[in-house]
């Protein structure tokens, strides 16, 4: 530690690993380095005196970050894991999984949102959830209008006519997102695996209605690793069956489109990649087929056409009726 206005080294501590990030707290007292696979916490009002030691990387760990009120801190390893510890008792309290390698780590403004740098070159953006609002509890139902009018223990009389309400139709969660313009959202919600392996086909009309709004390719762009298999196995289970076929064909030629350029960052998203392409150009080579099949068979009808008589009834001279037959 060096001081500013004499430019010498006032305080200095010994972490015993090369130290790849060090933070200071905002209250001046404690100092928090990290190398290797340790994160320490030194005591500065006791001239650097160690306060704690932490070894909860498998890794070597190559960035710090503190919470804005203080009462969290986060640590970042090249094991691909944030941990995140409560200052009161240095116990981890949470801890978060990423795909590769981390370098840098940030919080937003209120903790809402941490931002990780990971050696792929990715940066990883994660919003926290609100927490959901307390339910209010149910109105207690008041009587009907005809318990005051007939009384509580009234009968329904045989003669009587019995009018019911007519119940309100409300929208299904995916159309709601439609309404709001929630294209991913709306989206997302008929890949799941209840909508999309019982009832395929509202999964299919919902993509048709994205593509007649030319909005398809926003929804199923900007998708994570688990987003686009969810996408990409649908489409392979479904896209052979040929009420199916003429959407899904023209969707996952957009999927093409898109993440060809990201190809070889996912084993599993490259193997279902492919496999789709060649469903896509098999599905496309049959129905080339079918056409030319049509084509002949209309032909084949024509001709046909062609060449049929008409016969109609002649009376000859004799009296008797023949049956002449006229090439049309």
């Amino acid at each position: 530690m060096f001081d500013a206005r004499t430019n010498e080294s006032v305080l200095s501590v010994e972490h015993g690993q090369p130290v790849e990030s060090v933070l200071l707290f905002p209250s001046g007292g404690l100092l928090v380095s990290a190398g290797g696979r340790y994160v320490k916490v030194w005591d500065m009002l006791k001239g650097g005196q160690l306060l704690v030691s932490l070894k909860n990387h498998h890794k070597t760990v190559t960035c710090l970050c503190l919470s804005s009120s203080g009462q969290r801190l986060l640590s970042g390893s090249l094991d691909r894991k944030v941990k995140v510890y409560s200052t009161a008792s240095y116990k981890v309290v949470h801890s978060f999984d990423y795909a590769a390698s981390i370098l840098s780590l940030a919080l937003a403004h209120e903790d809402e949102t941490i931002v990780v740098g990971m050696t792929n070159g990715i940066l990883s953006v994660k919003h926290r959830k609100s927490e959901a609002k307390k339910e209010s509890l149910p109105r207690r139902r008041r009587p009907a209008y005809r318990t005051f009018i007939k009384g509580k223990n009234y009968m329904k009389q045989r003669d009587d006519i019995l009018i019911n309400r007519p119940t309100k139709k409300h929208l299904e969660l995916y159309d709601r997102d439609l309404k709001h313009f929630r294209i991913s959202k709306a989206l997302d919600r008929v890949l799941e695996p209840t909508c999309a392996i019982k009832t395929p086909e509202i999964t299919v009309s919902i993509i048709k209605e994205l593509n007649r709004r030319g909005v398809l390719a926003n929804a199923l762009a900007g998708r994570d690793e688990k987003e686009i298999s969810r996408v990409l196995n649908f489409l392979i289970r479904n896209l052979s069956q040929p009420r199916f076929a003429p959407v899904l064909i023209n969707a996952a030629e957009i999927i093409i489109d898109i993440y060809l350029p990201v190809i070889g960052q996912s084993p599993v998203v490259d193997k279902k990649f492919l496999l789709l392409q060649g469903l896509v150009e098999k599905e496309i080579d049959y129905q080339r087929e079918l056409l030319e099949t049509l084509g002949m068979m209309d032909m084949l009808f024509a001709t046909m056409r062609g060449k049929e008589g008409t016969s109609v009834l002649e009376h000859t001279s004799d009296g008797f009726p023949e049956n002449k037959k006229i090439e049309s």
